[in-house]
């Protein structure tokens, strides 16, 4: 199995009441994907941060395997949320991929 980390900072722009909407609608986009893409195991985001954490938002996923994620990459599905409820907002994306 793989597991896939994303850690994203939204933009500066957005006040307080925004970001709280944007990281909604980032959840609920990303979560919704379970049981629509094929081979993802389990898919979570947080959204509430210590104050020692450097980032806004962050997803904990895990797929059957490497070839599972290369796939949720390039599904539609994923894209569409991507595209509309993640990449608009943020201006940091850092990512950990690991085999457990």
């Amino acid at each position: 199995m793989v597991r896939h980390v994303i850690v994203w900072t939204l933009k500066d722009e957005y006040s307080d009441s925004q970001k709280e909407e944007i990281k909604a609608g980032i959840k609920a986009g990303l979560e919704g994907l379970y049981g629509k893409v094929p081979g993802i195991v389990e898919i979570k985001v947080n959204t509430e941060k210590l104050a020692s954490s450097s980032g806004d938002v962050m997803l904990d996923s895990l797929f059957e395997n490497g070839e599972a994620l290369k796939n949720y990459s390039s599904n539609p599905l994923h894209v569409e949320v991507a595209t509309t409820k993640v990449r608009p907002f943020v201006k940091i994306r850092s990512s950990f991929d690991y085999e457990v």
